[in-house]
């Protein structure tokens, strides 16, 4: 603990909460601010055109001058992928692990990050002294190597924030959590649990990753053509499986995707994946072996794999395409909405030819907690109070169950909104004030330019299309010389639409002529067009185009 009192607690979230991904928490002890992790999120299907959804950090901009570093638990992009961004913006040092670090510097090439950036290697074993407060971690259980929980010591207690875990029992090696320091932590006293919530729905535990390589080593084995297996580019667990299983079995891999080669590559060099040196091939020496002897390891944009999947059953990717005999593995699970494009591309798989397997064999398991072992983190930690994080808000709310159901007052459980700023004072925790937060878009190379307006726009124009509406008037007299023409672009076919074209082109020309005997203004003139073309179409329609008026003179 801190030997100085400290006299203010704070904790918040910049993303995170109510939502998958865009994990960012900020914790306030006195006039230090902590910043723990700083993670991107994948856009929801409304969000058209979207890459990737950052969290607003107006606040980290405002008080950058107090934070003393960025803390990342593990690798996965919805705790690191932001950085870049985030950087760009404000400097300030970076801590995590050898692994973390490495993916996260690996990235901000792929983003073109120009600027400087101080990075810090920590390990378990690391404790950081800062002006008000300390900072320790501990290993946790999860899909990646070199996950950490972060603990900041106040005078009051451990603030521990978790990062994503679970506790599997088989776990060994570079994914052994460390359960006796967890134990101490609790034993000296943890003030505030910040603990992921992503599993809080889910009954008992979560299924152990030997059961993963045994389903893999049955699918292998029954398989009689090339095996494909889709996973999560940062999934090291299940790459990791993919080789020790193609390796026992004399197969060849063959690595497919941009983002896995990346991840893959870092993580071998560091030596955090283990494989023969001729276990793996290049993509174009797939034809050389035999069908039965190559397994195929995918994935997609953004580490994605179920889009890549797509593309390979449609006979449309760049280096790989579905052939009768194939095997399909699907070891992930569907990003949020995805449930659908997983249907639809099973379905297409099937009509490839390719043998594609699910349920029959278990082939991934999540890298998240379920309640039993939310309820091993609390009895741990033995927190005096309790805030749920990463989740969706039923998920933040089935993890405030568990906290009661462990023994926690309901006035100890906070489950906060993010820019919702929580308050440790006197014994007592609560929602004290809001500060901005958000989405900020990430579209190309843009960051932030496109907000509710332009989505609003895109939104429209993939409904009910666009009307451009041409007219050519004369300086002098302000006369029709050329027009109207009417362009439709996915709103109506203009050849079997003429009748209803020709009655716009009439009433843009009437409205010209009236606004040509007034005192002409530009502005109205298109307003009218829009509101009188926007009555009609609906009428005749019920559709609700966007009209763009172009008027020029001569």
């Amino acid at each position: 603990m801190s030997t100085n009192k400290n006299q203010i607690i704070k904790l918040l979230s910049l993303g995170g909460q109510g939502e998958l991904g865009k994990n960012m928490y900020v914790v306030e002890v006195d006039s230090d601010l902590y910043v723990l992790d700083a993670g991107l999120m994948f856009p929801e299907e409304e969000m058209l055109g979207i890459d990737m959804v950052i969290p607003d950090i107006s606040y980290l901009i405002e008080n950058k001058d107090r934070i003393q570093g960025i803390f990342l638990s593990h690798g996965h992009e919805d705790h690191t992928g932001a950085l870049s961004y985030i950087l760009r913006r404000i400097s300030v040092p970076v801590f995590g692990t050898r692994l973390t670090l490495a993916l996260a510097k690996a990235k901000l090439k792929k983003d073109e990050f120009a600027g400087s950036a101080k990075f810090n290697e920590v390990d378990s074993n690391t404790v950081l002294q800062f002006p008000n407060a300390k900072v320790s971690f501990f290993r946790t259980n999860h899909s990646i190597p070199d996950s950490v929980g972060i603990v900041i010591h106040t005078s009051e207690g451990a603030i521990v924030y978790t990062g994503d875990f679970k506790f599997d029992q088989a776990a060994s090696g570079l994914y052994s959590p460390e359960i006796g320091k967890m134990a101490a932590l609790g034993e000296n006293g943890v003030l505030c649990l910040m603990s992921d919530s992503t599993g809080a729905e889910s009954q008992g535990y979560t299924p152990s990753e030997a059961i993963v390589s045994k389903g893999m080593a049955d699918a292998f084995y029954k398989a009689s053509g090339r095996i494909i297996v889709a996973c999560f580019a940062s999934n090291l667990n299940r790459i990791q499986q993919v080789f020790d299983t193609a390796e026992r079995m004399g197969k060849k891999v063959a690595v497919v995707g941009k983002s896995l080669q990346r991840v893959y590559q870092t993580a071998l060099n560091l030596g955090y994946l283990k494989t023969k040196d001729d276990t793996i091939i290049p993509v174009s020496e797939i034809d050389s072996y035999s069908d039965k002897e190559v397994v195929i390891l995918s994935t997609g944009h953004h580490g994605e794999p179920i889009k890549a999947l797509q593309k390979m059953a449609k006979q449309n990717h760049k280096q790989v395409n579905i052939k009768k005999g194939d095997t399909v593995l699907i070891a992930a699970s569907p990003l949020k909405g995805g449930e659908l494009i997983l249907y639809k591309t099973v379905d297409l798989l099937f009509k490839a030819g390719a043998q594609v397997v699910s349920g029959k064999y278990k082939i991934h398991v999540s890298g998240h907690g379920s309640e039993e072992e939310l309820k091993m983190m609390l009895n741990l930690m033995k927190p005096r109070f309790l805030v749920p994080v990463h989740g969706e808000y039923r998920m933040l709310k089935a993890h405030e169950k568990i906290g009661k159901a462990y023994g926690l007052p309901d006035d100890h459980i906070v489950v906060a909104e993010n820019g919702e700023v929580i308050e440790i004072k006197s014994s007592k925790i609560r929602a004290a004030s809001k500060v901005t937060s958000g989405n900020t878009l990430i579209d190309g190379s843009g960051v932030g330019d496109v907000g509710n307006i332009v989505l609003r726009d895109r939104r429209l124009l993939s409904q009910d299309g666009t009307l451009i509406v041409v007219v050519t008037l004369n300086r002098s007299d302000k006369s029709i010389a050329a027009g109207p023409e009417i362009i439709s672009r996915g709103f109506v076919y203009v050849r079997e639409s003429e009748k209803l074209m020709e009655d716009s082109a009439n009433i843009v020309r009437e409205i010209v002529r009236k606004n040509a005997a007034q005192k002409f203004d530009w502005a109205t003139l298109k307003q009218e067009i829009r509101d009188s073309l926007n009555q009609q179409l609906y009428e005749k329609t019920k559709r609700r185009p966007m009209i763009l008026p172009i008027i020029m003179e001569i």
